[in-house]
Order: structure tokens, then sequence, then C-alpha cells
């Protein structure tokens, strides 16, 4: 099945600009519909929706189409698909937390335990039903403490429960030693079995975690975008332990949150990062907060790197991860998931305006139009964080400052002037001429 556009479109960044914008529109395909990423594909200059059984040079699929079509899909070099083939290593609760803990292993075998301590921000995990002996030992071990059970690979909350007795789990207790009279049974579906942060940082008394966004163009080499937007999601219900049935106290999840009795869908449930980075620098001080901001840094790099040998590496490819990071009362921060599939679904008009932004400066960073030089530091609301080893800001003075100076190239929840920027690059300036034509 051939899939982009036809010999005639070869060499798509290659010549001069003129050649480039002859080549303009780019077709694209959406397999999402009714959403943010719709509206923001229809508005891009020069870009046109492709027909359904066009070829297509740009396509925003989900990952049931990935799963069906990629094998069998021959793609020309200048065509872009928003997921890698096995992008579920990072995204599906058992798999990231399995090859967090052989990255972990490998650095404290390669480099010692210190450097692998920087390897120790997620929750003590295990995958039910397979680990269920080795998860009672460790329950034991601190009886009567709270775990969380989710499923490995639903989102929006589903299937989440609370548990402190093993009696509430009894349906995972089965594993692989089924007898052969048992294995037409229908199998438990696999969930991980996760100590539950017990003492989060509140704000008004409520659970927040972070929603950030993180792009990667390439595995190999490693080259990775962070954003400076994202958000804080808010829990509805005032946080404590007395009671881990109630959902809206546990899970902040908008999908969850929206639906209590008392959501109000013109305050919702978030804070812009901005906004929270804010809060949190007049009550704990800039310094504290800069390394605490570092430290979520950390998390994206080596997550990254958890997988980077087993990603299947194509230069087609480009994902955007939607990660979780939730702190406790002692300000560490912890790696909840990652997700392959971000929801951009808009939950306000700020939301909205918000994740117009990040989609359309994903697509700038992509590039379908061939305007980058490729030594860009910064896109739009995007900077490098990544490339190959760390990228560090442009205002340094190398002879005089020594590596231990070096600041990274990273302002998530700092002020994104991303159209000053865009304009500066004239990347804005050629949309808008492009409009005009």
């Amino acid at each position: 099945m051939s899939k982009g556009k036809t010999s005639g479109n070869k060499g798509f960044y290659d010549g001069d600009k003129k050649e480039r914008d002859a080549r303009i529109p780019v077709y694209y395909k959406c397999g999402l519909m009714n959403n943010t990423i719709q509206d923001v594909l229809r508005q891009r200059p020069g870009w046109e929706e492709a027909r359904d059984d066009g070829e297509w040079d740009f396509n925003w699929c989900d990952v049931g189409w990935l799963r069906e079509n990629f094998d069998h899909s021959y793609m020309e070099e200048h065509v872009r698909i928003n997921h890698f083939r096995n992008h579920y290593e990072l995204t599906r609760k058992n798999l990231m937390v399995k090859n967090l803990k052989r990255y972990r292993k490998s650095i404290e075998r390669e480099e010692g335990r210190m450097e692998a301590s920087k390897c120790d921000f997620f929750p003590c995990t295990y995958t039910l039903p397979s680990e269920y002996h080795l998860f009672v030992e460790e329950y034991k071990r601190i009886p009567g403490s709270t775990w969380i059970m989710k499923p490995v690979a639903k989102s929006q909350g589903k299937g989440i429960f609370l548990f402190r007795k093993l009696k509430d789990i009894m349906d995972w207790k089965k594993d692989g030693t089924r007898s052969e009279d048992q294995k037409d049974a229908a199998q438990v579906e696999s969930y991980v079995a996760q100590r539950y942060i017990e003492n989060p940082y509140l704000i008004n008394g409520r659970k927040f975690d972070l929603r950030v966004y993180v792009l990667v163009t390439s595995y190999i080499p490693l080259k990775a975008w962070l954003y400076r937007d994202g958000f804080a999601r808010f829990s509805n219900t005032r946080f404590s332990l007395s009671s881990i049935d109630d959902k809206y106290m546990h899970l902040t999840n908008v999908a969850v949150q929206k639906t209590a009795p008392d959501y109000d869908p013109e305050k919702g449930c978030k804070w812009q990062v901005q906004q929270l980075r804010r809060f949190l620098t007049a009550k704990h001080g800039r310094e504290k907060i800069e390394s605490i901001f570092k430290d979520i840094d950390n998390i994206f790099v080596r997550s990254l790197q958890s997988v980077q040998k087993i990603i299947i590496n194509d230069k087609h490819c480009f994902e955007l991860y939607g990660y979780d990071i939730l702190l406790d009362e002692n300000l560490k921060p912890w790696l909840i998931e990652v997700n392959a599939s971000p929801s951009l679904t808009a939950s306000s008009k700020e939301d909205y305006e918000m994740k117009c932004r990040l989609l359309e400066d994903t697509l700038n960073v992509v590039d379908m139009e061939g305007r980058l030089n490729g030594k860009e530091k910064r896109v739009g609301g995007y900077d490098l964080m990544w490339n190959d080893g760390p990228v560090y800001r442009e205002d340094l003075n190398l002879e005089t400052y020594g590596s231990t100076f070096f600041t990274a190239n990273t302002h998530l929840g700092c002020m994104n002037d991303r159209e000053n920027h865009l304009h500066k690059q004239r990347l804005q300036r050629q949309f808008q001429s492009r409009k005009k034509i």
C-alpha cells in the first residue's frame, strides 16, 4: 500500500525556498474527528485534507490505525506520521516500569548506585497477575499501606481503584501456572499494582498532578523538545486517606473530575503550569523550585533513554508524549505515566487555545514545509531539551563558566512568548504571506 505523494513530490526538502513553496499543498489525514488537532490542521496555511482514498504527506492517526496499517505501508522520504511503531514500550504502564527498572540496573552496573539513584522517580510497581507473588512479599513488608490498581492499557482513569487488603485483588492471584484444563478460562486483564503516594503535595487541600508535553522527533540519535505550556489537573474533593473509594478525591483525570456532581465547567479543574510555578516559587523560593523543575527534566530524559535502544526508530515518525508528574509533600516529583495519545479535547476556552498553540508548534517542529535549518534550539513554544546529549541555553559565556554553571535549555512554566519568537524566525510572516496567497 503506497502512502505519501507520488514520485513527483520526492525531494520535498531539496532545492531553494521557491522550489519548496511550489510543493505546497501538504496533504494530510487525521484519524481524530471533532478534535482540536482537526481544527489546527484545517487552518494551517497551504495544507489540504487528503481524500479518503487519496495519497497523503502527513498522518495524525490513532494507535489503532498504526497497529493495522504501519507494517503494510510504503512511505516516501518526506512523509510523517505521529507515532513510533512500538511507542507502547514507554506508554503502556507495565512496559514503562519494566524498561525503567532494566535501565536503572544497567546504570547501577555501569556507573554505580549514586548515578542509578537519579532513576528513583517512579513508585514501587508490580504487574499482576504475573508478579503477584513478588507483590505480596512487598505488601507484607508494610502491611496496611495503600496501593493503586490500574489496567495496563487503559486511559482516562478507567478501571482504576485503591485498595489496602489482599482480598480486594483476589481476581489477580491467578498466574501463568494454570493447569491444562484452565488454559481456556478467560484471562484476567493485566493490571499494575503501584504503591500509592499517600503524601501528595496539596493546594487548598486538593491533590493535583502535572500534564507536560514532550515531543520526540528521533530516537537515534535521541532528539527531544519540551513545551513551555502544560497544566496542573486538580481533584474536585479535598484529599483524605480516610476514604479510598472516592474517585473524585484520588484521581485527577479530567474525564473523571467532570462527572463529579458539583463540577463547574466554567471554573474547570486546571491551572496553567505558569500559574503553578508562580505559586510554588512564591511559597518556597526560586532556587528550590528551579531545582524541582530540573528534577522533572531528569525524568523526561531518563525515561526516554530507558527505551531508546528498543523503540523502532523511523525517520517518518515523531511522538507527542503527555507526561503525568505528581509532587509529594516534600516536593519530590514522581512519574505516574506517559501517554502516547494525550487528550487533545479542550475542557475550556483557555484549554483549547493552549492546545492549539501546542499543536501548531508541533507542526512547526515537524516542519513539513522545510523552513527550518535543523540548528534551532527553540521553535515557538518548544525548547530543544536533548540532541544526542544535553542542550544548554545560549546566554552562557563558556570561557568564563565551567560546566557546573551550564543551564539546561528548558523553560517549563516560564513565559511562552511564542508568537514573538516565531516572528523573529520569520515563520509567522511566512504563514501570513501564504494565507494571503
